[in-house]
């Protein structure tokens, strides 16, 4: 199982959007940036990945499950442009902010800290468990 994180601007697609998809999930759509594709060329059902409401919030605020490998996005006409699907599995009990995962040094390297606008990106298996951790919840 690989790891990933999801980045939203909830006023465009919130957590409470994304559960209310329930088990069948959302497409990941409307990426173009073609490292992010990329990542995204990479997942597998069952990889997991934060939710991450960018903008005001900046914080992870739930955790999300692969349900669909890379397929065309249904946004465009353009076959260069691929998602997946997610759906939500849980919140998190506190949401773990930007200035939160930037103050641990642990996670100094991280993709988030380093290019904090790249929509969908790796996330790594202490980075994870440590995010787990801050976030109150079983990795």
């Amino acid at each position: 199982m690989r790891y990933w994180l999801f980045k939203s601007e909830p006023s465009t697609w919130s957590w409470d959007q994304q559960v209310a998809k329930g088990d069948t999930g959302e497409e990941w759509d409307g990426v173009r940036n073609y490292q992010a594709r990329n990542f995204m060329r990479e997942m597998s059902i069952g990889d997991r990945g934060f939710f991450y409401h960018s903008q005001k919030e900046k914080a992870v605020v739930g955790v999300v499950e692969v349900c669909a490998e890379a397929h065309p996005d249904s946004t465009t006409d353009d076959d260069r442009w691929d998602c997946v699907d997610i759906r939500a599995l849980h919140p998190v009990q506190t949401p773990v902010t930007l200035d939160d995962i930037k103050a641990h040094p642990d996670l100094s390297e991280m993709v988030l800290v380093k290019n904090s606008r790249l929509s969908v990106q790796p996330v790594t298996e202490t980075e994870w468990t440590l995010i787990c951790t801050l976030a109150g919840i079983s990795p």
